[in-house]
């Protein structure tokens, strides 16, 4: 029997909106880089989310660090983006002036109870 070696694709899929998918699932390849930077192992990583296949989580790890300048850069652009968006939300639903409200005397007439 001869083993035959081929080349697999990494298991990486871009949604509708750019985001990078792992595999068939809903995790991003944001979320399985920053738990592999942390130290968690692959089985780790698939502990904490079952949706994952061990063998993607590896072959992800593995594109990570084939091309780790290109994925940096990938996730640099998220967290602008990400930032961006953070911004754009606060300025419209500004938390303070929700708080300040919430918290402000109520000028409502109320019928005495007496």
């Amino acid at each position: 029997m001869t083993l035959t070696i081929v080349a697999e694709p990494a298991p990486l899929n871009a949604n509708e909106d750019g985001v990078i998918l792992i595999g068939k699932t809903c995790v991003t390849l944001d979320t399985v880089i920053a738990v592999f930077q942390q130290g968690a192992t692959a089985e780790e990583t698939v502990y904490r989310y079952p949706s994952l296949n061990l063998a993607d989580v590896y072959a992800t790890i593995a594109f990570y660090l084939n091309h780790e300048s290109e994925v940096e850069a990938y996730l640099q652009q998220r967290r602008q983006q990400s930032q961006e968006i953070r911004a754009m939300n606060q300025a419209k639903f500004d938390p303070q002036g929700l708080r300040d409200r919430l918290l402000a005397p109520q000028n409502i007439d109320r019928p005495s109870m007496f």
